[in-house]
């Protein structure tokens, strides 16, 4: 037996092999980490098949192969962002149009040679037993090199990966680290397609760090784990290609899927040991005292996450939330969604001149003197009660509404959209798919003032301030009174309706709905906040009348009134304190409990302008963003880090006015 794993590499074409192919596991673990948590494996395998130009143009002219290689993956990364960024198709189909364009051209320049079927058979599947001392050089050096890279650049790759938004704030320069992760691919893949070829190197590169991700959750054990998978791979792919008399290269490639195949098997089976051996000893007692009879059914297995499957058509779900900025100039209609994360802008059909936009966290409603437009802005979050899923797809047109918008609320499935004198109901769930129509069994009357969805029912105020409770069962009354409602807005636990002597809140869920008053303080100024923004499904709100800032708490019931003489715009950062925008063009943070300032900064050189729209402050989790229609630019605050201007985002439509979606 021992005999059988040794003799094959007592021979030195064997043993090169074997250090070439362990050389290149270990490089390939260092990029393919990468290339699998950022989902990159397409484009891995389109710079595979790309390289093809580069090496045949290469062969031909009697140059380096593996710089004409370089060449032409490094060509082909750079056509895929081209493409990406200027037109309107999807990245994969990008992908897929210069895959097919350069393979098809390398094919056509290798066809020219006399010995066609050797060198592309060489090129698509290697000679791993004809690996020279140069070879292991410079697959050495570039192992040293992407190794440099990887520990230099470990936290701004790690950035990129998981939070491009956050990596570009922080100044690790997102876009910079994916093009030297691109490099650092072309390098892999130029380096060790001599060994199992191009197209197998997706092997190497995609199969050990895939298995090492079963088992190792940080991603320097990946890494490492990855080296070994990779190294057994070649070891034992060696073996059975010697002994079978097979491919080395592709055997080395299959053994590495096998691999993980195997690995992932394992896992599964150690996950629900003790889930199938409790089966299996109920199912043996039950046929143990069955006596004759038929036996019990087991009991249903629990699958851990069955209820959590959202599944939405025509999109894809992502680790994290996206940021999309619906930007609007009100004068000529000029639309665009802005991606917060790629700083990328896609230009939306207009609508014409736009009075007011609201939001719903994923689609704007752009209203004009007598209809809406509805833009899905291509990002969104679906609050599934103990966790959120998070959603993308294109920005797109949906369709009109015979209504100005006034306001919008929405829940997962059910949207309100308030006019000025009237308001109409729209099935979410078909708006994804561009179908504009009412959710079935619900209906408001004629003398709805106000209405916000509250999971599956509506909770409506009337023109004479009484509260009514909406499903598809009919309608019923609450106690309480909210006379001349002015604004309205979910949270994740309630729905809250500004009214003329102060506030309500509604509560209670899927149970018994309980309405909570919260009056204006006596001492309140008599000029009244029109409207209240907050940070989405966030329990403060934040308002602006003349000279004054107003607080809302709305767990607490408790409203905080500041003076701010030139306050034009607020919004609640959620952590006690607020954002208000001043005349001046200074953004400043207000602590709410002591009323003091404790941050400056300044914003709009020259000042907010007079006319047009007041800029807003739309807020999420971590970041502020404050749109200069003038300058064309919207403003990325860092609001936890003292107002730190984090981003400029020059804009090409002018944005006077704004909201966020897809948080």
């Amino acid at each position: 037996m021992t005999l059988w794993l040794l003799t094959p590499f007592e021979t030195d074409i064997v043993t090169r092999a074997l250090a070439a192919g362990v050389l290149a596991a270990c490089l390939c673990a260092l990029v393919g980490c990468w290339v699998v948590l950022r989902g990159s494996v397409f484009l891995g395998e389109a710079m595979s098949h790309g390289m093809l130009p580069g090496v045949a143009i290469a062969a031909l002219l009697g140059g380096s192969l593996m710089a004409g290689g370089m060449i032409a993956a490094l060509a082909m990364a750079l056509g895929i962002a081209a493409i990406g960024r200027s037109s309107k198709l999807a990245s994969d189909t990008s992908i897929g149009l210069l895959l097919v364009g350069m393979l098809a051209l390398g094919v056509i320049i290798v066809s020219r040679s006399q010995s066609f079927a050797v060198d592309l058979t060489g090129f698509l599947f290697g000679d791993v037993l004809g690996v020279r001392s140069v070879d292991l050089a410079i697959l050495a050096a570039a192992l040293v090199f992407t190794l440099a890279a990887t520990v230099v650049g470990h936290r701004a790759f790690v950035a990129v990966t998981f939070d491009p938004r956050k990596a570009a704030t922080l100044g690790l320069r997102p876009q910079f680290a994916a093009v030297a992760l691109t490099v650092l691919m072309a390098v892999a893949m130029v380096a060790t397609f001599h060994v199992v070829g191009t197209l197998l190197v997706l092997g190497l590169l995609i199969a050990p760090p895939a298995t090492a991700l079963t088992w190792a959750r940080s991603i320097p054990r990946v890494m490492a784990l990855a080296a070994l998978f990779g190294s057994v791979a070649t070891y034992l792919g060696l073996l059975i290609s010697w002994h079978a008399g097979t491919a080395g290269g592709a055997t080395i490639a299959g053994v590495a899927v096998l691999i993980f195949f195997i690995s992932s098997a394992a896992h599964l089976l150690r996950s629900r040991w003790k889930q199938i051996s409790a089966t299996a000893a109920v199912a043996c007692l039950a046929v143990g005292c069955s006596n004759g009879a038929e036996p019990a059914a087991p009991p249903p297995a629990t699958s851990i996450g069955a209820g959590d499957q959202v599944v939405v058509e025509g999109a894809r779900e992502l680790d994290g939330a996206l940021t999309k900025l619906v930007l609007v100039d009100p004068r000529t209609g000029d639309t665009a969604v802005y991606d917060a994360v790629d700083e990328t802008e896609t230009r939306i059909e207009s609508a014409g001149p736009v009075t007011s936009i609201a939001s719903d966290g994923r689609f704007a409603y752009l209203g004009t003197d007598d209809r809406t437009s509805i833009v899905d802005a291509g990002a969104w979050t679906f609050d599934h009660g103990d966790h959120y899923h998070y959603f993308a797809t294109e920005p797109a047109v949906v369709g009109t509404l015979d209504l100005p918008v006034a306001s919008v609320s929405a829940s997962n499935s059910i949207t309100a959209v308030v006019g000025k004198k009237d308001v109409q109901l729209l099935d979410r769930e078909r708006l994804g798919v561009k179908e504009v129509e009412p959710p079935p069994g619900l209906e408001v009357g004629d003398d709805v003032a106000a209405v916000v969805p509250y999971g599956k029912r509506l909770v409506t105020v009337t023109d004479a301030g009484l509260f009514r409770v909406v499903d598809d069962a009919g309608s019923t009354e609450l106690v309480g009174t909210c006379p001349t409602p002015s604004w309205s807005m979910p949270t994740r636990r309630a729905v809250v309706f500004g009214c003329a002597n102060g506030a309500i809140r509604v509560t209670g869920g899927d149970g018994d709905l309980t309405v909570t008053a919260m009056p204006f303080p006596a001492d309140a100024p008599s000029q009244r906040p029109p409207r209240m923004d907050h940070r989405d499904r966030a329990d403060v709100f934040a308002g602006v009348s003349e000279g004054t800032v107003w607080v809302l708490d709305s767990r607490q019931r408790k409203w905080t009134v500041i003076p701010v003489e030139d306050a034009l715009s607020a919004n609640t950062s959620g952590d006690g304190t607020i954002l208000v925008l001043h005349r001046d063009g200074t953004l400043s943070g207000i602590d709410v409990n002591t009323r003091t300032q404790i941050a400056r900064v300044p914003l709009f050189p020259g000042g907010v302008p007079a006319d047009g729209p007041h800029p807003v402050i739309e807020i999420d989790s971590d970041r502020a963003y404050v749109n200069d229609a003038a300058a064309r630019q919207v403003y990325e605050i860092d609001y936890a880090d003292g107002l730190r201007l984090a981003r400029t985002l020059r804009t090409e439509v002018s944005p006077g006015l704004m909201v966020e979606a897809g948080r």
